[in-house]
């Protein structure tokens, strides 16, 4: 199929606008592929203290023998339920290099926190930041430089991406991403949402309300809503870095060890053959923008227009919201999961998972297939799914099209997320999930300094008309953008009861957005100087997500004449003292811009 002429436009003026960074990249992993392998080129002592820890077998054919030696960067806990099945994972890894005349070292771990956890709380302001940190103890993990490849074992929010920030800055190494799949379904998304709405309403109270959320996440695997983990896992099939069809199966399952035996096999195919594929190499613009695509054909996490800029930018390639805009233009919406349907990830899976999405993308020439992968089959291996040998089958037919549809008869002729431009800004919108009726909102705006301050106003009845809610300082500059679910059942509640609503902020909603129209991510932010810190209460706020619009209707002259209010003190402190944020108070002075991926390390 030929290429769709927009996605050839787009990655052609990624590449254009990237060469200088993108061929100094590519550079520096040539130095670093030619060199003498680890264990030949340290040495004798650095040699004997990587390699003291292991058993005396492995120690012969690392050393002596010469063989593959995998680094495995870790992101297990059992604090999260979505890495609790990493745990047993390297002892399946090391048991199969030695299978194949290999050796596999655990060569660090990373931090992995939820955003489930941390909701509304101070921690949640560490939240994004997590990210930056999970790429440096990677980093340091591989630093030890005796590897000759990686296996990547994480799942959630912020983890794929740091880890995959880290891995890039090895981008001489072959790697491959290990997933643990979703918890199996519990109360359904619909009917969870439903009781936190309730609850906001005070109609059923804290028993209720735990009973629910326990009944929804309730084993170990991956939360099963269409949020940001679970969009990672889409984007690591659509790149090619996964073995094929590894993201949605359940950590129960027989086939998830087979799976994570034959991640092992994969790298060291790319190792032992003649087809070296480094992930520096394989990640390049076309494969960021497969990632691109499937995101937006599956109406994924808003949160990745902040992570996936941030990824290439590891890669020497710079996107940003506009190539994402582009895309949305002319990429359909092929699935409806929670958030954006009643399906959860599971009967996504069922449904044809990743590989029927896969499959109409290329079809329709809005995927590139020229794609180098960790496969030798290239990314239509990634069109097909696994079963137990493991051997992999073709998917056929969408199994229930009210969860994933054909590209010549998608939901939407256009992807789920849009950008929104005007005198406040910049921002983006999930508008997958959002009833058309829903996409003009124009009102009145109430400033709010902050997610309680809003939750206060609800709670006291004061927000009881058509409101656009203005929430600020909550950019990565300001407080670390948290994300801002807390919001979700009090807009919902006012939503319901017939009110225009809609939500503007710096800050974040991620996979989560639901049916309330939400203008996140505003760039530049309202600590930086931003537009957004000249709003006022009774500015009246338009809000197009047809046509790309986010502004006040306040007359030009007026509005240039106004300063921004500055970020009161008492939120200044409150950012910087207690639950160790203080200790991110140098991520929070130097984070570009959310357009240009919050990142603290450029």
């Amino acid at each position: 199929m030929q290429l769709h002429p927009v996605v050839e436009a787009v990655t052609r003026r990624i590449r254009e606008r990237s060469a200088p960074a993108r061929t100094a990249y590519l550079q520096l992993i040539d130095q670093m592929i030619h060199r003498d392998r680890g264990a030949d080129r340290m040495g004798c002592a650095n040699v004997a203290h990587a390699f003291a820890g292991m058993p005396s077998n492995d120690k012969l054919r690392v050393v002596a023998q010469k063989a593959p030696n995998i680094g495995i960067i870790n992101a297990y806990n059992d604090m999260l339920s979505a890495h609790v099945p990493l745990g047993r994972y390297p002892d399946l890894i090391k048991d199969e290099a030695r299978k194949h005349g290999a050796t596999a070292q655990v060569a660090g771990g990373v931090p992995a926190m939820c955003d489930g956890v941390t909701q509304g709380t101070p921690g949640m302001e560490l939240s994004l930041f997590s990210r930056d940190v999970i790429a440096m103890a990677t980093a340091v993990s591989l630093s030890h430089d005796v590897f000759d490849a990686a296996l990547m074992l994480g799942v959630c929010d912020k983890i794929v991406p740091g880890l995959m920030i880290g891995a890039l800055h090895f981008g001489h190494l072959p790697m491959v991403f290990v997933p643990a799949g979703p918890m199996t379904s519990g109360l359904s998304n619909s009917a969870k949402a439903k009781v936190r709405e309730q609850a906001a309403q005070g109609q059923v109270g804290r028993a209720e309300l735990l009973d629910a959320e326990s009944r929804a996440y309730h084993s170990p695997g991956t939360c099963t809503f269409y949020g940001t983990a679970n969009s990672n896992q889409m984007l690591m099939e659509a790149m090619g870095l996964h073995v094929p069809g590894t993201a949605f199966i359940n950590p129960g399952n027989d086939l998830r060890d087979t799976l994570t035996r034959e991640a092992a096999r994969t790298v060291l195919g790319i190792v032992k053959g003649k087809r070296h594929t480094p992930i520096g190499r394989l990640v390049d613009e076309r494969s960021i923008v497969n990632a691109m695509a499937a995101l937006l054909a599956t109406g994924g996490s808003t949160n990745h227009l902040i992570h996936w800029v941030a990824v290439a930018r590891a890669a020497g390639i710079t996107i940003d919201w506009d190539d994402f805009a582009q895309l949305s233009a002319v990429v359909p919406l092929l699935a409806r999961v929670y958030p954006n349907g009643t399906a959860d990830v599971n009967q996504f899976q069922s449904a044809g998972g990743p590989g029927y999405v896969i499959r109409e993308l290329l079809d329709a020439g809005l995927m590139h297939e020229d794609v180098m992968t960790v496969r030798e089959g290239g990314i239509r291996e990634f069109t097909r799914e696994p079963a137990e040998g493991p051997v992999w089958m073709d998917i056929g037919a969408s199994r229930d099209t009210d969860v994933v549809r054909p590209a010549a008869d998608p939901f939407s002729a256009t992807g789920g997320l849009k950008l929104l431009a005007g005198n406040i800004g910049r921002s983006v919108i999930k508008v997958s999930s959002v009833p058309q009726d829903r996409h003009l909102i124009e009102a009145p705006a109430r400033v709010f300094e902050g997610q309680q301050h809003l939750i206060d106003a609800f709670n006291a009845g004061e927000l009881e008309r058509d409101i656009v809610c203005v929430v600020r300082w909550q950019g990565p500059q300001a407080n670390g953008m948290p994300e801002l679910h807390k919001l979700t059942p009090p807009l919902a509640v006012l939503q319901g009861r017939g009110f225009r609503v809609a939500l503007v902020t710096d800050g974040r909603m991620s996979g989560a957005s639901g049916k309330v129209p939400a203008a996140i991510h505003v760039s530049p932010e309202a600590a930086a100087g931003g537009p957004l810190a000249k709003v006022r209460d009774g500015d009246v706020i338009r809000i197009d997500a047809d046509a790309g619009v986010m502004q006040a209707m306040v007359p030009r002259a007026e509005w240039d004449a106004r300063e921004p209010d500055v970020m009161p003190q008492h939120l200044q402190g409150a950012n910087g003292i207690g639950m160790g944020r203080e200790l991110f108070a140098s991520f929070r002075r130097n984070a570009l811009a959310a357009e240009e991926g919050a990142c603290s390390w450029l």
